[in-house]
């Protein structure tokens, strides 16, 4: 079957092609709700990715404090939750279980909904490898901050995970890839993103290939440009010498 690249350029209401293949004023084209779709899956990414990271840093280091060992465990059953239960479970949870049983959140649109549900669910991931990570450095560190006359959250701040979060950059970009990609189970609960558009439009001008394709294109573009984000704050921020052993949490 040949290619139909035009489908993109088609009127969403009329299906005639548009000169320029972009829309304006209430004309849309499927071109211009690919990108729309697109921001959308970066927008929930991106967000979810944010939450991710506080959360699961503040587990994480929850889960490596001193003589704590009911955080410690308060930590572990978060950690163990989160993982273990498929990401679409704890979407749709946070959908249909959680406004009902507090109905204050009845009012949340779904967006935020979603965020929750990705970023808590990789936060989970996310305190595995700062866990690991703190847990890779040298005794001395800590050693070292205690001697200085640092409190708990002195140390932890201005030692431990400066340099905790420069070893687990590889296994952070994973997850931050992986966020962009876990973000398609948000067609579930109806968020405009990439792959609601690809399931809509694939139906709507019956040429499922082009809309595929180009869905999968911009899902490796994101993907991507978090790499190189990644790979570029990696390389300006890694610590001569220093080779950690045991932060492989990414892979759990």
């Amino acid at each position: 079957m040949a290619m139909d690249w035009m489908v993109f350029c088609k009127d969403t209401l009329t299906g005639d092609v548009m000169p320029s293949c972009f829309g304006s004023g209430r004309d849309i084209s499927y071109l211009d709700w690919l990108f729309t779709a697109w921001g959308w899956t970066v927008s929930v990414s991106l967000t979810a990715l944010a939450v991710a990271l506080i959360v699961g840093s503040i587990i994480g280091v929850i889960r490596t404090l001193p003589d704590s060992p009911w955080l410690t465990r308060l930590g572990n059953a978060w950690v163990e939750l989160f993982r273990n239960i498929p990401l679409l479970v704890q979407i749709f949870l946070w959908y249909f279980v959680v406004p009902a049983l507090v109905p204050p959140m009845k009012d949340l649109p779904p967006f935020v909904l979603v965020v929750l549900a990705l970023g808590l669910f990789t936060s989970a991931r996310i305190a595995e490898q700062v866990r690991a990570g703190i847990q890779a450095l040298p005794k001395g560190q800590r050693y070292a901050g205690m001697a200085m006359g640092f409190t708990t959250a002195q140390y932890y701040r201005y030692v431990l995970l400066p340099m905790a979060y420069r070893i687990i950059i590889p296994p952070l970009t994973s997850e931050s890839m992986n966020i962009f990609k876990n973000s398609a189970v948000a067609f579930a609960v109806s968020i405009p993103e990439l792959t609601q558009y690809a399931l809509q439009v694939g139906e709507e001008t019956s040429r499922p290939i082009e809309v595929y394709i180009a869905v999968t294109i911009l899902y490796a573009i994101s993907a991507f440009v978090i790499n190189r984000i990644f790979a570029f704050i990696e390389k300006r921020s890694q610590v001569p010498g220093f080779v950690a052993a045991g932060t492989g949490a990414g892979g759990h």
